[in-house]
């Protein structure tokens, strides 16, 4: 008997206004991050070296030096906020990227 493996659902990413000029303008984007079959979701950090790859330049954005998520920068993982890239960005999540807004 054969089984046919279905691939894994991917991470939909939602752009904010402010970093839309690195995705050509797309608001939302559809992204494949792999992990081995039956093991624990990839982290966050994987994702966004994904949307690097496609997109050079977001990252860096999204992520400083020291690789912490910048302040003026939220990740949402299904709506919950992501502390740090390490946390867990399962195959068919919805990830947010909300940048603050400043001013008085």
């Amino acid at each position: 008997m054969r089984t046919s493996r279905v691939p894994p659902p991917p991470v939909q990413v939602r752009i904010p206004g402010l970093l839309r000029s690195y995705t050509d303008g797309a608001e939302r984007i559809a992204i494949d991050v792999p992990a081995p079959v039956g093991a624990d979701p990839p982290p966050l950090a994987e994702g966004l070296a994904v949307l690097d790859a496609r997109f050079p330049g977001l990252r860096f954005r999204i992520i400083d030096e020291q690789g912490r998520i910048r302040p003026h920068i939220k990740l949402f993982v299904d709506g919950v906020q992501a502390r740090d890239t390490g946390a867990a960005l399962p195959a068919g999540a919805e990830l947010m990227i909300v940048g603050a807004l400043s001013g008085g």
